[in-house]
């Protein structure tokens, strides 16, 4: 039976996880060089058409139509078919089908967006899109399936992911750095300055994520009860922790700054993803705390070994997502969510390896089925602009616009 107030909360939840999409484009482009500014927003946005439109047709019919062999939905609902205002009791018994549906499609749309921050100030337009697109219905769909539909393996096999620490997180990240590798460096990386364009801009990003993420976690619980709201709090407080931890270290190492308290904010959230649902308020801020240490270090290391993975989604989302999904196996407790399990600290060492076969197995297949989709996009599309294209900027040169 449909309850209003869980369908409002979780129409309300759609709207706030469909502006993380802009709200991503803006805190990508305030990292770029101002001639690629727009082109980076732009790549955020065109994702937001584009997978809402592949997500209709046959995306939400790949994650979670009827199961076939635990890999992947079959095509029951293509084109929505079949999907109406009456529930689903398999997968949200108090809400409208379409209500879940759009829901699931926020999350469809800003996973290849997270991707986007690994290629920016090189990419060509066209080969985006192709690239994008399968990368959705080819990867995205099938790892869906495999952790929230029904019959998917490893929600089989009882790993838990309550918001997307793997389907989002952990997906994005891997191809992220995949990409990165087949694409290359930005032209002169490494030789001359790559300063960001506009902080504020990165600021206003961040804190709109932030914002938006009360509705991509606390939106999963698919009611307005306690459940939404632990997972809120929960939320709140791993950015916090990773926010102030991510400052402190980078006092310790040199000076607070502003772009670190905001990237460690996002480093928090993205980490108490996965766990949002099954964890107490100080497990979050230990969630947060720790991912804000894998993180930061990370990004060392990946200037250090001179890898120009632009934006850090690795470093970040892959990390943090791998940190969080982890962490679900160490700090859930069924006195948070009687329907997850209890982790590792808490008299449950299984599900600390349910968790481990989901990090890995998700983390391998985004990573080699990204490189391959990469190379064959790159061989018939071309991924990467000419060198006096992207000399000029992407603004100019792909859109015929600046942003100033």
């Amino acid at each position: 039976m449909i309850n209003s107030g869980d369908t409002a909360w979780v129409l309300i939840s759609t709207a706030l996880v469909i502006l993380m999409t802009p709200a991503l484009g803006f805190f990508y482009a305030g990292l770029v060089r101002k001639k690629n500014v727009l082109s980076t927003i732009m790549l955020s946005v065109a994702l937001l058409a584009l997978i809402s439109l592949q997500w209709a047709f046959f995306g939400y019919s790949l994650a979670f139509g009827a199961d076939r062999g635990g890999l992947i939905g079959g095509l029951n609902w293509l084109g929505l078919n079949g999907v109406g205002q009456a529930p689903n009791a398999a997968y949200a018994p108090t809400i409208p089908h379409l209500a879940f549906m759009v829901f699931q499609l926020a999350f469809a749309v800003i996973t290849p967006a997270l991707i986007t921050g690994a290629f920016v100030e090189r990419i060509n337009f066209s080969g985006f899109l192709v690239f994008t697109f399968l990368w959705a219905t080819f990867i995205y769909d099938p790892l869906a399936h495999w952790v929230w539909g029904v019959g998917g393996w490893l929600r089989t096999l009882g790993a838990l992911d309550f918001a997307g620490g793997a389907v989002v997180h952990i997906s994005a990240g891997l191809a992220a750095l995949a990409v990165a590798l087949v694409i290359g460096k930005r032209k002169d990386y490494g030789k001359i300055p790559m300063e960001p364009s506009n902080i504020p801009f990165t600021v206003l990003g961040a804190f709109l994520l932030w914002f938006g993420w009360f509705g991509f976690n606390g939106g999963s619980a698919l009611s307005s009860g306690g459940l939404a709201a632990s997972a809120l709090v929960a939320t709140n407080l791993a950015g916090a922790a990773a926010a102030i931890t991510w400052m402190v270290i980078s006092w310790i190492h040199k000076r607070p700054n502003l772009l670190g308290l905001a990237t460690g904010g996002i480093a928090g959230l993205a980490a108490v993803t996965p766990a949002s649902g099954f964890i107490s308020p100080l497990s979050a801020m230990a969630i947060g705390m720790v991912a804000a240490i894998f993180c930061y270090y990370m990004i060392i290391f990946r200037v250090r070994v001179g890898l120009d993975e632009s934006l850090d989604v690795f470093a970040c989302h892959g990390i943090g997502g791998l940190w969080g999904v982890l962490a679900v196996g160490l700090f859930a407790e069924k006195a948070v969510n009687a329907a997850g399990a209890d982790g590792l600290f808490f008299g449950n060492p299984g599900q600390l390896g349910a968790q481990l076969i989901m990090a890995a197995s998700v983390a391998l297949f985004s990573f080699i089925a990204t490189y391959i989709l990469a190379k064959v996009v790159d061989a018939i599309f071309v991924l990467r602009v000419k060198k006096n294209e992207e000399e000029i900027g992407l603004d100019i040169s792909q859109h015929g616009e600046t942003v100033y």
